[in-house]
């Protein structure tokens, strides 16, 4: 038998003590924006920007705060846990309690972008080109961060890559809970629960090794998501964006569709954590509205073609 390995990263990148200290998923948050910031920056001052350079910082920062945050946030309480909004609105300023939303950001961005181009009077498909490049690299560190994490971990398999995910846990029967705590008794020096010693796996290789027998072997969902949905997509768009002649709003059509697509292979993988909705995933459902807007963008852009300034110079 293969003896897989019991995922026992540390979320924290640095810790302070009592739960508190900066989490690698913050850090996966800095980095994408820091990475969208230099690259709209350095395709602005190669002439593939409606906007200057200068002006790209309160743009990403914008975006940031109103599509990201605000917006994938929205999404994860409107898509996956609208019940517990109801009975708690206040639930949406938590954020430290994590639930944020990919397809909500998209959305969020989306909107954010939108209003950026009618103030700024600007072509909005052209003003979206470079971002979703960026968004494309921060999905992969967003995808990281939650392998980190060991959350929306993939499907049981017997693959030889496969892992085990302690909150996996969270999810057993609870009589699988109750054999958990019983052997964690003597590990630990007053009665604890299962935060506590799922909390305690990260160092300590003594309650790693006593969960690993009561976890499933799965796929590493997040890996294959942030090289599908982030690497892989970015590498594309960035090669589309700097060799190919095409109008604004093609880049940002092949993002939306490429994402669905992605995401909806990845989601075959992924434990299904927010359920169905009819045959397909919730993953699934939602990405075929971000695979029509997709499609929506790639006619509008054949329909009358406007062209970044890089390639009309050059003409």
């Amino acid at each position: 038998m293969i003896a897989y390995w019991v995922h026992n990263l540390d979320p924290f990148a640095v810790q302070f003590g009592g739960g508190f200290g900066i989490r690698w998923y913050g850090v996966a948050y800095v980095a994408a924006f820091a990475a969208a910031f230099f690259l709209y920056r350095n395709l602005a001052q190669r002439g593939f920007s409606v906007i200057p350079p200068d002006k790209v910082g309160d743009f990403i920062t914008g975006c940031a705060v109103f599509g990201v945050l605000i917006g994938g946030r929205l999404g994860y309480i409107l898509f996956y846990d609208f019940g517990a909004f109801a009975r708690d609105p206040l639930i949406f300023f938590r954020v430290w309690e994590g639930g944020m939303s990919a397809h909500g950001g998209i959305l969020g961005v989306a909107v954010y972008t939108l209003w950026y181009a009618w103030r700024h009077r600007v072509n909005w498909p052209g003003l979206g080109d470079n971002l979703v490049i960026g968004a494309a690299l921060g999905i992969f560190f967003g995808r990281l961060a939650n392998f980190v994490n060991g959350e929306l971990y993939g499907r049981p398999t017997e693959v030889a890559w496969a892992m085990k995910f302690p909150n996996e846990l969270y999810e057993a029967p609870v009589e699988t809970q109750h054999k958990v705590l019983a052997a964690a008794e003597e590990m630990f020096p007053a009665p604890v629960g299962l935060p506590e010693v799922l909390a305690s796996v990260p160092g300590s290789a003594e309650v790693t090794l006593l969960i690993g027998p009561f976890l499933t072997p799965r796929h590493p969902s997040q890996i294959y998501e942030a090289l599908l949905e982030g690497l892989l997509l970015f590498v594309l768009l960035w090669i589309l964006r700097i060799k190919v002649r095409i109008p604004n709003g093609v880049i940002t059509g092949l993002f939306f569709v490429g994402y669905a697509l992605t995401r909806s292979l990845a989601e075959s993988f992924r434990f299904p954590d927010a359920g169905y909705v009819g045959l397909l995933t919730k993953g699934q459902f939602l990405s075929v509205f971000v695979l029509l807007v997709g499609v929506g963008f790639l006619l509008a852009a054949g329909w009358r073609p406007v062209y970044p300034k890089a390639w009309t110079e050059r003409r």
